[in-house]
């Protein structure tokens, strides 16, 4: 130190270091009671059943017992696959090498295939993060070779071994890492690492939430109301039961068609996904184009639902609601709908009418609809009967199955979708999640009770026999044979639930003599939220159903834009003439409520 230096005065304090201790110390208070909430929602967390967490022992032992009968009677095809392994990682490691002794820090070729999680720059630039997405696209490409060349497994098998490997690899991705994550990285330099505080209250929050399991919230939870800026089209709920509200909508033209309509949702989730906004509402648009709409709000049931039955689903649902609209609207016939599930149940019903010789429906339509479970599509990894068994065993316990159960399987469908970017994005990012009315609705599941869902499971998706030998309902034995109503069916191309061709396959085999099937673009909800001012997806047509469905498609035309004007022109010819517009209710069905009604926004008592 020079004289000089010890003459200078003292530098003065700068506000923006206090400004910054003061932050850093309330980071560091709130970790700590974040980190105690965190401790206190994990010791919360429920007990989910070993049977519900992944397949039985018994799928790995026959995938373990056929790789090592492979690798005793055929080892050269086993010292191809890892030969091929490693002189790929070899190769990637050499290279690496030789790009870092010239100097350069670039990163060596790439030849992986291009993947969507891997968006940002520095995947391809940085010569540590270019190494690990290499080396971890080959490691994922070895596995799914390896699993796709053992031998004796059948097909079932082997489709769940792909599948659950598939979930691992998935999970094993670099980007669901912070340490190897360049975006996570970048925002927490970017944010002085308050990034990673957000995210760990993002991860907390969700914890307490989800009784300690982590659930990822995929819409902001405060950006939407069920009756606010959701469900909005004006209604007044003019019936209710133990299992549903019905709601009659307000006509918006002055005449009508003199054959009301029922739309009967799916009970797995809340009807207004068909609601969401006026610019992409059907409930909305049908009533625009002047039928008197009437929607089943299903209950969302607690404990004492345990021994409701597909029966009582078909006879205080289905048969309750018809014979109420026809009393409302003093009419002999209605017009029906069943989405997804609900078209499933809906074929029941119509089959238990036309043995009953029951005339009240004068048009059915089904929207993604499976009747027939000979191919079950991505679901039959989760219909066999170790999964199956854990069901029934947990609906024994609890009564229901809970809406959790169901929620998680469906995002493990698209895992990467719906469950590892969101988490990313919440968790590492520390981001809010957006305000995206869709995922809201798809986080507002309901519970179904559990005689019905053991019913559902084992006689239709695992047994088929609707399609078989016949289900029994309502003390009919019914058969899809049975069904002689006009009918259509929208299908839709991607759906990963009801695949088309087997929606094709069941709607074939009903007995009707007046069947039109739509094929939309698009998947299981985009495909039939597909308003026409949008002409977004297209639909193919074809009046012949011959028995291939790809032969159906080979010879089916393409339209452009939304299918619902093609069914709406269908079911016109299927509604009457025109009659004054209906107002809700009537004298013995007074307005009990405006819709969306109560059922669709009240809780299951624990």
């Amino acid at each position: 130190m020079t004289t000089r230096d010890a003459a200078e005065p003292p530098r003065a304090p700068d506000p923006a270091d206090g400004a910054e201790l003061a932050k850093l110390e309330q980071n560091i208070a709130r970790i700590e009671a974040l980190t105690q909430r965190l401790v206190t929602a994990m010791s919360r967390k429920r007990q989910v059943p070993k049977a519900l967490q992944g397949p039985d022992a018994e799928l790995y032992l026959k995938a373990g017992t056929a790789w090592m009968q492979e690798m005793m009677t055929n080892p050269a095809r086993l010292i191809e696959h890892q030969a091929e392994y490693w002189g790929k990682a070899l190769k990637h490691y050499l290279e690496a090498q030789q790009a870092l002794a010239q100097g350069t820090f670039a990163a060596p070729p790439d030849r992986t295939p291009g993947d969507r999680r891997f968006a940002n720059p520095l995947w391809e630039t940085h010569p540590y993060f270019n190494f690990i997405k290499q080396q971890y696209l080959m490691n994922a490409e070895a596995i799914q070779k390896s699993i796709a060349a053992i031998e004796g497994l059948d097909e079932a098998e082997r489709r769940r071994l792909d599948y659950f490997s598939r979930q691992i690899v998935d999970m094993m991705s670099p980007t669901n890492f912070l340490a190897t994550n360049p975006d996570a990285l970048e925002r927490a330099v970017q944010t002085e690492g308050q990034s990673l505080v957000d995210g760990l209250a993002n991860l907390v929050a969700d914890l307490e939430r989800n009784d300690g399991e982590v659930v990822v919230t995929l819409s902001d939870p405060d950006a939407f109301t069920v009756g606010g800026n959701l469900a909005t089209t004006p209604g007044d709920v003019v019936y209710r039961n133990r299992m549903f509200e019905l709601i009659q909508y307000r006509p918006t033209t002055a005449t009508v068609h003199r054959t009301p309509l029922i739309l009967f949702p799916p009970w797995i989730n809340k009807f207004y996904i068909l609601d969401l906004k006026p610019a992409n509402s059907l409930i909305k648009w049908i009533v625009d184009q002047g039928f008197t709409l009437f929607v089943v709000s299903w209950v969302n049931p607690d404990a004492t639902y345990r021994e409701t039955s597909m029966t009582d689903y078909v006879e205080e649902g289905y048969l309750t609601a018809l014979s109420e609209v026809k009393r409302i609207c003093s009419v002999p016939k209605v017009n029906v709908i069943g989405y997804c599930i609900a078209g499933t149940t809906l074929a029941l019903t119509l089959a238990l009418l036309a043995r009953r010789g029951d005339t009240s429906i004068r048009s059915a339509t089904f929207f993604t609809t499976l009747t027939d479970f000979s191919d079950q599509g991505e679901m039959a990894v989760f219909l066999t009967d170790d999964f199956v068994d854990g069901i029934e065993a947990e609906v024994e316990e609890a009564g229901v199955l809970d809406s959790f159960y169901m929620s998680r399987t469906f995002s493990f469908l698209r895992a990467n979708d719906l469950i590892y970017a969101p988490a990313i994005r919440s968790y590492m990012m520390g981001q809010s999640p957006p305000a995206f009315d869709l995922l809201f609705w798809n986080g507002d599941g309901t519970n179904l009770p559990g005689r019905m869902a053991v019913e559902y499971l084992r006689g239709l998706c695992q047994a088929n026999r609707f399609a078989g030998e016949g289900f029994e309902i309502a003390g009919e034995i019914v058969h899809l044979a049975d069904i002689d109503f006009p009918l259509c069916a929208i299908a839709c191309e991607t759906d990963h639930i009801a695949g088309w061709t087997a929606s094709y396959n069941g709607i074939r085999a009903m007995g009707s003599k007046d069947k039109t099937f739509i094929l939309s673009e698009s998947g299981h909800i985009a495909g039939i939220v597909n308003p026409p001012s949008r002409q977004k997806y297209g639909h193919w047509t074809n009046a012949d159903l011959p028995e291939d469905p790809h032969d159906w498609r080979k010879g089916a035309q393409k339209n452009e834009g939304s299918w619902w004007p093609c069914w709406v022109n269908w079911l016109g010819g299927r509604s009457g003439g025109m009659v004054p517009a209906r107002s809700p209710g009537s004298d013995a069905h007074p307005v009990l409520g405006p819709a969306p009604g109560t059922y669709v926004t009240s809780r299951p008592v624990d």
